[in-house]
């Protein structure tokens, strides 16, 4: 499958997004949660396993349950607090660091009008060709 520039891949997630979300502002915005979400609960999972830690072990040291930490570590729970995290943070000996890297602006030839800003490696787009933090 080519894509708008003429590449070809064999990569299945590459051209399921392409053909799903490539395009459509609210599906690379959703992606874009999903990701994120995704990133935190692995994040808290690869420390807690690093420090050697039970779920058990963890929500006794954050004084919360371990059913909480499962779901703080699930990639489709939503509702993380930065209060949380940093109680998990503390408990771990770190500390939250919060990133609000640069979003870059390209212009997309193939769509006539619309802006594609980029964030880090992540790319969405905005109806209006504008982008906002």
């Amino acid at each position: 499958m080519a894509s708008k520039r003429g590449r070809r891949t064999t990569d299945a997630v590459e051209i399921l997004r392409r053909r799903f979300v490539e395009g459509s502002p609210e599906s690379e915005a959703l992606l874009e949660e999903v990701r994120a979400d995704a990133e935190v609960a692995r994040t808290i999972y690869r420390l807690r396993s690093g420090a050697g830690l039970t779920q058990q072990a963890l929500a006794e040291r954050v004084g919360t349950t371990a059913s909480v930490i499962s779901r703080l570590e699930d990639a489709d729970y939503t509702g993380h607090s930065l209060a949380m995290l940093r109680r998990i943070a503390t408990a771990l000996g770190r500390r939250v660091e919060i990133r609000f890297p640069a979003v870059k602006t390209i212009k997309d030839p193939a769509a006539t009008g619309k802006t594609s800003v980029r964030s880090g490696n992540r790319r969405t787009r905005s109806k209006s060709g504008t982008s906002s933090p």
